[in-house]
């Protein structure tokens, strides 16, 4: 790994306030001498080359795009990205190739990045046959051959810090990029365990009936989530319990607790003035609000210690995770958020803060559990995010871009789970469960719905026996978190990361790596079968442990198609 500082780095970078940051010098044989960079009206410009057949994949959580090249992504904060222009609830300026190397460029700008340019001045031209296009399709592709370059503006900036990591294979570059932010986060087995969202407007006795109905049922939920009603007020939030749908909430967590739940609360950072902490972090606040409330700067050790005090409270109570939401303040679709030229006490711009408000948030929130171990949800996350214990969600609910969400997440050192709420069908249901109980969070988030999702589909013994399904994957979902804190390895990740040389890996992005030795390939709804690929090597069904045999085919089924690598 190699840093390289072109010009003057701007100071609010992602590195900054990465507590675990872990840079280690190594040589690198990427042709550095051949990158080029030029400051301009527009700020700092890199040209890099692209290599012929060289494929692109990374930047954060992209639901709507697998691989990159010819594309152009950029990093910007979005709540509901409807196309593949790389906006996204996590957009992470880290980017991996299949000729063995990643970048990662240290900005919290909105940059730009070009996979696939050309520059006139520096082409070779080459004496090719004339083709002419009769369809739009042909036409791009005819004309992408040209492309060698990767070109990367980054708004503002007068200079940057980038890393160049090199490694055997894709899995190879991104555990050192996780390592580089600390390492992969520790997770309790709870926290594996699957949670279920209560409907907003429940009161207390609604919670119980629930959860005791869970239990009756055997049906096995873990953690029980409330959703913004626990609150007084929650757009902005106010962080106090409603006594009117909460008369006796120690008592609610007690009794859940004898039950063997642990409890998650839906939260987010804007501060409504009626809040306990408002007078003293409004002092700490931008100078935009957002539903009335004060949005702190959490880079500031003053407002985090403000926040995160009044949240110990709460934990205190006995209460272990959070869901963390609304942090992806996006401006672009509902119109709610502080805009760009926001001013914060840090000197951050809005810019800046919308890149990294989910990052600081989290850190936030990890100060105030201390010692309590969590699994927790968060909207929006961004580079060197690694060790944060914190899962993604989207409002967003198209199922093969989740299934693409779970292939392309473990690019980037974020964690991400294709969460199942209200559905169609029965069939809905099941498919969006199957590839639900193979994520690093088994999440049914029947947040807007005042009754479980199977009740009106008849079919509660299949919802019964995946989520038992999902308890035999703990043990191997711990072991492979472990080995994510330890060596950076994500526990899932698509099949082009430890199969970089198998070109017929390099556009499968519905299928993925689960916990190293098994590869899922969910079929997506309204699906009843789908075509699978195992690269070479000696295959078993994990559910049979019937031999399979590598190579492409085609499975028809009810259930979800699982492959496990069998060792020589």
């Amino acid at each position: 790994m190699k840093r390289i500082t072109f010009g003057t780095p701007e100071k609010h970078v992602p590195s900054r306030y990465c507590k675990g940051f872990n840079y280690v010098e190594k040589p690198v044989n990427y042709p550095v001498d051949e990158i080029e960079f030029f400051v301009n009206a527009r700020g700092t410009n890199l040209v890099l080359p692209l290599y012929e057949d060289e494929q692109i994949y990374g930047m954060g959580l992209q639901l709507k795009q697998f691989n990159h090249r010819g594309r152009k992504l950029t990093c910007r904060v979005n709540s509901d990205p409807v196309s593949a222009t790389g906006d996204s609830h996590a957009p992470v300026p880290f980017f991996v190739s299949t000729r063995g190397y990643g970048i990662y460029v240290d900005t919290a700008r909105y940059a730009e990045f070009y996979f696939g340019s050309s520059k006139l001045l520096k082409q070779t031209v080459r004496n090719t046959e004339a083709k002419i296009a009769d369809n739009t399709e042909e036409l791009y592709t005819v004309r992408a051959q040209g492309l060698s370059n990767i070109s990367i503006q980054i708004p503002l900036a007068q200079g940057v810090d980038i890393y160049i990591i090199e490694g055997e294979n894709l899995t190879d570059v991104i555990a050192q990029y996780n390592m580089l932010s600390g390492g992969g986060c520790d997770v309790p087995e709870w926290g594996l365990e699957p949670i279920y969202r209560c409907y907003t407007k429940f009161c207390q006795d609604d919670i119980l009936r629930f959860a005791k109905q869970f239990k009756e049922k055997d049906i096995p939920i873990g953690i029980i989530g409330l959703e913004p009603g626990w609150q007084t007020r929650a757009y902005s939030c106010s962080y106090v319990w409603s006594d009117e749908r909460y008369p006796d909430h120690l008592g609610l967590i007690k009794e859940l607790k004898d039950m063997g739940y642990h409890i998650n609360l839906w939260e987010h950072v804007f501060t409504h003035p009626t809040s306990p902490i408002y007078n003293d972090i409004v002092k700490y606040g931008g100078n935009y609000a957002v539903w009335e409330g004060c949005v702190p700067d959490l880079s500031i050790p003053e407002a985090r210690k403000i926040f995160a005090d009044h949240q110990r409270k709460i934990i205190s109570e006995g209460i272990d995770g959070f869901k963390l939401d609304e942090c992806d303040s996006s401006d672009y679709t509902r119109g709610w958020s502080f805009p760009n030229m926001s001013e914060f006490p840090s000197g951050m711009d809005g810019e800046q803060y919308h890149n990294m408000l989910g990052v600081l948030y989290m850190q936030t929130m990890l100060e105030a559990l201390g010692d309590t171990p969590t699994l927790s949800e968060v909207r929006s996350a961004g580079a060197l995010s690694a060790s944060y214990p914190f899962v993604l969600y989207s409002d967003l609910y198209d199922h093969k871009d989740f299934i693409r969400g779970l292939a392309s997440s473990g690019f980037s050192g974020i964690l991400w789970t294709p969460e199942v709420r209200v559905t169609g069908s029965k069939q809905e249901l099941l498919r969006r469960l199957q590839s639900n109980i193979f994520s690093v969070q088994c999440l049914l988030n029947i947040w807007f719905w005042d009754n479980t999702p199977w009740a009106n589909f008849d079919c509660e013994d299949e919802v019964r026996e995946l989520l038992k399904l999902r308890y035999t994957l703990i043990p191997m979902l711990k072991k492979a978190f472990e080995q994510y804190k330890s060596k950076g390895i994500p526990p899932i990740r698509a099949l082009v990361c430890d199969y970089t040389k198998d070109a017929n890996t390099y556009n499968i992005d519905d299928q993925f790596i689960f916990c190293d030795k098994l590869i899922v390939a969910p079929i997506a709804n309204g699906m009843t079968g789908r075509d699978v690929y195992l690269p070479e090597g000696k295959w078993v069904d994990y559910f049979t442990k019937e031999p399979v045999e590598c190579g492409k085919f085609h499975v028809e089924t009810d259930f979800i198609p699982v492959y496990e690598k069998v060792e020589d």
